[in-house]
């Protein structure tokens, strides 16, 4: 059976959930959990990813991710791939100790996304590790991360204390936090918000709106793949570049833009109008928008291009140009 495809993109949301091959107790012992902690925040900084919450139980894993640019597989092959060696190099094993490829459920950022922070947050609770009321003493988990004075950067602690209550990022802030927890936890009526069925399931959690349009995204990123599959890593990479210069030149035809003759500023209306179009309808990345168009530093593609869509006048000429092509 072939692998379902991945929703990635800028900015996305994912629950990423893996356990140990056989419900074995992988992280139990031997500093197995501490060591999968450590190869996380290298993740986290080499893909630029934001960790919104995490934890680390004794046979499997929780996070709660925002990914930079549309790299979810690719960092979560590298964290994986990098664990595994070192844990069976440790323990002079073979073999696969993980059950088979991770699952990322897609999740709407905001209400949603807060609720599987929550969610990931309790699960020491749920399990019967330590009291509802004491989930922030369990060590292998963001929660005492955020809770304590030392808090990694790759860390995220927004949405979590936006979706309890708009609380502040600060110790009383978080005392609340902890509060708001053991409330979910022993609440009957907050329960039902935290199935664990509901958090685990599927494919994308959000609203019907959300689902509706990463189905869309989807199905755009399979007639894509269709090009390039069954390609080796680095043919697949020539394929997707060839593609996005071939819908970037069709976009900058149809805006009577110059590609050979960009201005020189990073920010200029030209090339903000063709980052917004191509980041619109294309699964492009960041790195490879900014390096064709010169707009400096990956994130500035991003970053441009939002500034842009922010204005009327700039949605209504992407819209405009994105009628104009077939992407």
């Amino acid at each position: 059976m072939s692998r379902p495809l991945r929703v990635e993109y800028a900015g996305a949301c994912y629950h990423v959930i893996n356990r140990g091959n056989y419900r074995r107790n992988l992280f139990a012992g031997g500093g197995a959990a501490e060591a999968f902690e450590r190869t996380l925040a290298e993740a986290a900084g080499r893909f630029g990813w934001r960790v919104h919450a995490y934890v680390v139980m004794r046979n499997h894993f929780h996070l709660g991710v925002e990914i930079a640019e549309p790299d979810l597989s690719e960092g979560m092959k590298w964290l994986q791939g990098t664990w595994i060696r070192r844990y069976n190099g440790y323990r002079h094993l073979v073999g696969r100790p993980f059950q088979g490829r991770y699952k990322a459920l897609l999740v709407e950022p905001g209400e949603h996304f807060g609720r599987v922070c929550h969610y990931i947050h309790l699960n020491p609770a749920r399990a019967g590790v330590v009291p509802a009321g004491q989930a922030v003493e369990y060590p292998w988990s963001s929660l005492p991360k955020f809770a304590g004075k030392q808090r990694p950067a790759w860390l995220e602690g927004s949405t979590a204390l936006r979706t309890a209550g708009n609380l502040a990022d600060t110790a009383a802030g978080w005392k609340k936090y902890l509060d708001y927890l053991e409330f979910l936890a022993t609440d009957p009526g907050a329960q039902k918000e935290l199935i664990a069925a509901r958090m685990s399931r599927g494919w994308c959690l959000g609203s019907a709106e959300f689902k509706q349009e990463a189905k869309r995204e989807l199905e755009q990123q399979g007639a894509d793949l269709e090009r390039y599959a069954g390609l080796e890593p680095e043919e697949a990479r020539r394929e997707r570049h060839a593609l996005w210069e071939e819908r970037l030149a069709a976009l900058a035809y149809a805006a009577r833009i110059d590609l050979a003759r960009l201005p020189a500023a990073k920010s200029h209306p030209s090339k903000a109008l063709l980052a917004a179009a191509m980041k619109q309808r294309t699964s492009v990345r960041n790195g490879w928008l900014s390096d064709r168009l010169g707009m400096g530093v990956p994130a500035s593609a991003s970053q441009f291009a939002r500034r842009y869509l922010l204005t009327k006048t700039g949605r209504e000429e992407v819209e405009s140009l994105l009628s104009k092509v077939k992407t």
